[in-house]
C-alpha cells in the first residue's frame, strides 16, 4: 500500500508519533512517505484565484505539485495536527488552503473519492475535535469517502513527556485503527458525497461555477451524464 502521511508541523511531537505509529502499523509491504509543513511547502495561499482558470497558474504550483503527486499516487492519506488554539495548524491549514481548486464546487479529482485518510490529533488537555474538523471538511469536499478520526489529550509538551499509561492507551487504539485499514475494502461513497457532487453539478451546469473553465473540465469528464468520478 502507497501511504503518504502529510504532517502539519516540522518537529516530531506527540501528533506526528501516532500518525507514524498508525503507518507502521498497517499489515503488508507498505510505501511510507512523508511531507512536514512548513518545510516542505512554506507559502500561503495569495487569494489571485489563478489556479481556477489554470492550476499551473498557481505561484507556488511546482512545489505543490510534488505533494499533489505523492497524493494521487496514495491510497492512504494519514494527516496529522497538533491542535493550535483549537484549531489545524496554520502551515497545515495554507496546503488545504492551495488545494481548494480540487473542492467538488470546482475540479475536484476522480481519484480522490476512492481514497482513505486519517486524521491525528493531540493537544495539552483542549478537545481536539476542531482541528480535526477543518482537515475532515477539505476532506470531504475533495471527495475522500472514507476518513478515520482520532484525537486525545497528550497531556504533555512532547512525546517523551507523555505518561506511560497514556501511550499504553495510545498503543492500543493505534493497533486497532492500523487493523482496520490493513482489512478494510475499497470505501464506498456515501449519501452525502454524491448529494454534494449531483448539487455542484447542476450549478456548473448552468455556468454558475467560478470560471467557464470548470464548466467545460465537468463536461469532458462526463459528469453532466451518468459519469461519476467514483464508477
Amino acid at each position: 500500500m502507497k501511504i503518504v502521511v502529510l504532517n502539519g508541523q516540522n518537529h516530531k511531537g506527540s501528533t506526528y508519533h501516532i500518525g507514524r505509529m498508525i503507518a507502521d502499523k498497517i499489515s503488508g509491504d507498505n510505501e511510507i512517505r512523508e511531507f512536514f509543513f512548513p518545510k516542505d511547502l512554506n507559502h500561503f495561499c495569495t487569494g489571485c484565484y489563478q489556479c481556477l482558470e489554470d492550476e499551473q497558474a498557481c505561484p507556488y504550483y511546482e512545489e505543490k505539485k510534488v505533494i499533489l503527486d505523492a497524493i494521487e499516487e496514495a491510497e492512504l492519506l494519514i494527516v496529522t495536527t497538533p491542535t493550535y488554539c483549537l484549531h489545524v495548524s496554520a502551515p497545515l491549514k495554507s496546503f488545504l488552503d492551495m488545494t481548494f481548486d480540487y473542492w467538488m464546487v470546482h475540479r475536484p479529482k476522480k481519484y480522490m473519492f476512492s481514497k482513505r485518510a486519517v486524521i491525528v490529533s493531540t493537544s495539552a488537555g483542549a478537545s481536539t475535535g476542531s482541528a480535526m474538523k477543518d482537515v475532515e471538511d477539505s476532506l470531504f469536499y475533495m471527495g475522500v469517502p472514507s476518513v478515520i478520526k482520532y484525537g486525545i489529550a497528550v497531556q504533555a509538551m512532547n512525546w517523551d513527556e507523555v505518561r506511560a499509561s497514556k501511550k499504553e492507551k495510545i498503543e492500543k487504539d493505534t493497533t486497532r485503527i492500523a487493523g482496520k485499514l490493513s482489512t478494510e475494502k475499497k470505501p464506498h461513497v456515501g449519501v452525502k458525497t454524491r448529494f454534494m457532487f449531483n448539487m455542484m453539478g447542476m450549478m456548473q451546469k448552468k455556468g454558475w461555477g467560478a470560471s467557464p473553465v470548470e464548466k467545460e473540465y465537468w463536461e469532458q469528464n462526463g459528469w453532466f451524464g451518468k459519469e461519476r468520478p467514483w464508477k
